[in-house]
């Protein structure tokens, strides 16, 4: 127990809530690579810049690819927004080197605010907000992922 309170302390906790998904994947990789800890709450509130229909498309097309002599073997895709954002971020990490693997080991995400997040210290990447940065339109990812099958928030 006074190990994983030693790792929350040295960990950096980011809210999702109306962030731009690509600008805020960028940021938390360049801090796993330099060797923080990071913990995303509320993955499902992170933001896709664009028109929403055209998102949901191509994510749909997206969708449509996989292996068909062996299913198992991937590309996999993830219906749940903690798994989804985990994705986005790893494909900003280099995945096939030791250290990006590493720093992809320090990254947690989470749906919602888990019981032991909500009285820690928890950064809001204002530079980031969707409400004031964008003009035009945008799609939360739980809307997107409620578009190709997520079946809704699940309780901690």
């Amino acid at each position: 127990m006074l190990n994983e309170a030693k790792r929350l302390d040295e960990s950096i906790i980011i809210d999702a809530s109306n962030a731009i998904l690509g600008r805020l994947g960028a940021r938390i990789a360049k801090l796993l690579l330099s060797g923080k800890r990071v913990i995303v709450i509320n993955a499902e509130k992170a933001v896709i810049s664009g028109d929403p229909e055209v998102i949901i498309q191509k994510y749909k097309d997206i969708w449509e690819i996989h292996s068909r002599t062996n299913p198992r073997k991937g590309p996999f895709h993830y219906s749940r927004p903690d798994l989804f954002v985990k994705r986005t971020i790893r494909g900003m990490l280099p995945w096939k080197k030791k250290r990006g693997r590493e720093a992809y080991k320090r990254l947690k995400v989470f749906v919602g605010i888990p019981p032991q997040y909500s009285k820690a210290k928890i950064i809001k990447m204002k530079e980031f907000d969707a409400t004031k940065r964008l003009k035009h339109k945008w799609i939360y990812v739980g809307d997107l992922l409620k578009y190709l099958g997520w079946k809704g928030i699940t309780e901690y």
